[in-house]
């Protein structure tokens, strides 16, 4: 986390790709996550009328201070890009030294930008070798908590559980399994 405000460290994140591919959902878990550790976080999804095959995304924003906005317009320190339409749009808001976590299964560019760490993950294609494309999403999480050590197995699966709840627990395994694929 930067410490870009003055009330304390604060992490900005922005997921974004095409509806349906699990942008905001991830968003969600990265602030349960977040949560779970007693830090304050906020949570705005964004997303086009068509739903899903349009654009989503999210802003997600942790702080142990106040958080000011809900939103992340500026100085994103983490990307995670789905789609090549949603690193064109929002690459040149990361600030400088943060990450962009990049599904190369998708996009097949990586950035001209010196300033950030470009961080390719083959998500879609790990999701499909897993037997279920909807967990892309999953495969780019665990990248994403590559960059947060402080996070185990056991509280990634803690979230999906309070997040999907009866309902999805059948799917956690799979979730699991793919966000480990995309930890390593």
């Amino acid at each position: 986390m930067n410490n870009s405000s003055s009330s304390g460290k604060t992490e900005r994140i922005l997921i974004a790709g095409f509806g349906g591919q699990g942008a905001l959902t991830a968003g969600q878990i990265i602030a349960l996550l977040h949560m779970g550790r007693g830090l304050n976080v906020t949570w705005m999804p964004s997303y086009g009328a068509e739903m899903r095959g349009g654009t989503a995304n999210c802003s997600v924003i942790v702080s142990d201070g106040i958080i000011g906005s809900p939103t992340v317009s500026t100085n994103a320190d983490v990307l995670i890009a789905l789609n090549t339409p949603s690193l064109d749009k929002f690459e040149p808001i990361v600030a400088p030294g943060g990450t962009i976590i990049a599904n190369t299964s998708i996009i097949k560019r990586g950035t001209t930008r010196t300033d950030v760490k470009f961080i390719g993950v083959d998500a879609t294609n790990i999701a499909v070798a897993l037997g279920n494309l909807k967990i892309a999403n999953m495969v780019a999480m665990g990248t994403y908590l590559n960059l947060h050590p402080e996070f185990n197995d056991s509280d990634f699966e803690k979230v999906l559980n309070d997040r999907f709840g009866e309902k999805g627990k059948a799917l956690i395994p799979l979730n699991m399994e793919a966000m480990k694929k995309g930890r390593v």
